[in-house]
């Protein structure tokens, strides 16, 4: 129960950050907004400093921090822009995609298995993207291909801090992210930049503040259940993302968008309960028995 409602509060705080570019809109360039947003949030990386420090990088890990500080501005910029012109409905069910996209990756990079069952899972999420984005029914959007390239940027990221996990701490890898996305927004927003608001500021630190605190409950979420318990929570996101899009932004409830969200959902659903019986299966072979302790 203590995982589940961490990850309700981790929901709310990526919805609140949704809502909040989305109120945003165009008066602030995507890349400027992001950077700001970055740059803003950077107050949050103080207490990262010394375990950055004490780390002592190999020139390895700094190519890595720097490839994924690359495909995490990309997505960024990519998500702004998308907020900024499709309903949060559809950029909150596209954004399931990137767990997708992990498993994809995970099986061609990084060379882990991909069961058929698993496959099948897979091909069905991309059924329901196909559901969301209805070519040939409805007009799309450059937003929802813009989504299409964020997610997958995403998960590129996922995939190298997954590489880097294991080899530095929790602080490391979030604080060098930071670091690398507010130099890589930097020279984007320069080439838009234009005169803000300090409203738009404030808003921009609010951005920040949901989405370290998000990042931060979704870790403790982590931590007090499995992903096979946390992970349906998520799709709670879209709910709240259609909800609030009707009520604050007068959007139309697709109900074709949630459809297809709800298909995406479960798939990944899937996927994580399979990874963790694979895990669970690997643990009952590792562990000897009370007969094997004894002999």
């Amino acid at each position: 129960m203590i995982g589940v409602i961490w990850m309700v509060l981790t929901g709310l705080n990526f919805v609140a950050v949704t809502a909040i570019v989305k109120h945003i809109g165009n008066e602030v360039p995507a890349a400027q907004g992001a950077f700001l947003r970055y740059l803003l949030g950077l107050v949050f990386l103080i207490p990262m400093i010394r375990p950055i420090l004490a780390a002592h990088l190999t020139k390895r890990q700094f190519k890595l921090f720097a490839a994924r500080g690359v495909v995490h501005t990309i997505a960024v910029i990519l998500w702004f822009f998308a907020m900024a012109r499709i309903p949060i409905a559809d950029v909150t069910a596209m954004n399931y995609l990137s767990p997708v996209y992990v498993t994809l990756g995970a099986a061609l990079v990084l060379k882990e298995a991909l069961p058929p069952r698993r496959l099948a899972a897979v091909v069905i999420a991309l059924v329901g993207a196909i559901i969301i984005l209805r070519p040939g029914f409805r007009e799309i959007d450059p937003g929802h291909i813009a989504m299409l390239g964020t997610a997958l940027m995403f998960a590129a990221g996922y995939l190298i801090a997954k590489q880097l996990s294991g080899e530095v701490s929790a602080a490391v890898v979030v604080g060098m992210l930071s670091i690398t996305v507010t130099i890589g927004l930097a020279p984007f927003a320069w080439a838009v930049w234009v005169p803000v608001a300090w409203s738009d500021i404030g808003w921009l630190f609010l951005v920040a503040c949901f989405a370290t605190a998000g990042h931060y409950s979704m870790t403790l979420a982590f931590a007090a259940a499995p992903l096979t318990v946390t992970q349906p929570v998520t799709f709670l996101q879209l709910i709240w993302a259609v909800a609030m899009g009707a009520l604050l932004f007068n959007e139309p409830v697709d109900g074709w968008v949630v459809f297809g969200g709800a298909i995406i959902m479960a798939s990944i659903s899937f996927i994580t309960w399979r990874e963790a019986q694979i895990k669970t299966a690997a643990k009952r072979r590792i562990t000897p028995t009370a007969h094997q302790t004894k002999g």
